[in-house]
């Protein structure tokens, strides 16, 4: 894949890095992302896929922008309220980098549509606000055996991790699921939506760039993933933690009753 020389010059600061060069940056231009939902955190996971010149970018939504996103839906402009955000999300992409393709999805993604959805796309980036969009994704990308970037905003904390629960690790033992880290869906009214808890814009932003940054290391290659790794983001005494986590022979995707696979 030969680059043109306004991609050369737009990616110059990846293409003199040892860990990037040219070859990560065709692995870029070759990927094709899907990223569920383009609100708090799919802003920016989408800006800065763009910027980085990922070759294509599906993007599933299916609410309209309004006033009150704006607060951390940075991809969003006030003349887009009222709008659909994948196409307010797709024409902001378009303005940031030409080069990149675009994929507009605007459903709801859920059990039944998922798996069509995410064996399109070599990677998965999940900014969905609901546990039945989590478990839907998480479960589809297993069976397409996809990998999985998934976070989450509580009002002043955050977590990140990234799941390849089609492999195995290198003792042999195979990764998590998302099932592995969180078995059950919290019970209804015990995990307050932003609307009735608020959220910290800046700290959307923050994961959201995270989640970017984790996607690009997935696709170039480089650095220590977040497989059975979860980071936490405390953005009161502004402080990071990481707790480990590993596959639980009693999930249902992958543990020993689905597969029949030994401990």
């Amino acid at each position: 894949m030969a680059f043109s020389p306004d991609e050369l010059e737009r990616y110059a600061r990846h293409i003199v890095m040892r860990d990037v060069g040219g070859p990560g940056q065709q692995a870029l231009a070759r990927a094709r992302v899907l990223v569920i939902g383009a609100g708090g955190l799919g802003a920016p996971v989408l800006l800065y896929l763009a910027a980085a010149g990922v070759g294509t970018i599906g993007i599933v939504d299916d609410d309209t922008v309004a006033l009150s996103n704006l607060q951390r839906q940075v991809i969003h402009r006030t003349a887009d309220i009222g709008a659909p955000k994948v196409a307010s999300a797709h024409a902001a992409i378009a303005a940031l980098n030409p080069h990149v393709g675009v994929e507009s999805h605007a459903l709801r993604l859920d059990a039944g549509n998922a798996a069509g959805l995410v064996g399109r796309y070599d990677i998965v980036l999940d900014g969905s606000d609901n546990f039945d969009t989590r478990y839907a994704v998480s479960d589809a990308c297993y069976v397409a055996r996809r990998p999985l970037v998934t976070g989450a905003l509580g009002v002043f904390d955050a977590t990140l991790t990234t799941i390849r629960a089609h492999e195995t690790g290198p003792d042999g033992r195979p990764n998590p699921t998302w099932r592995c880290l969180f078995p059950e869906r919290p019970p209804p009214g015990t995990v307050p939506s932003c609307a009735e808890a608020g959220v910290l814009g800046a700290l959307a932003g923050v994961l959201g760039s995270m989640m970017a940054l984790e996607a690009i290391r997935e696709i170039v290659g480089f650095g220590e993933g977040l497989v059975g790794r979860l980071i936490h983001i405390d953005a009161r005494s502004m402080r990071f933690a990481e707790t480990r986590y590993d596959w639980d022979p009693d999930n249902p995707l992958s543990g020993v009753a689905a597969t029949g696979r030994g401990v």
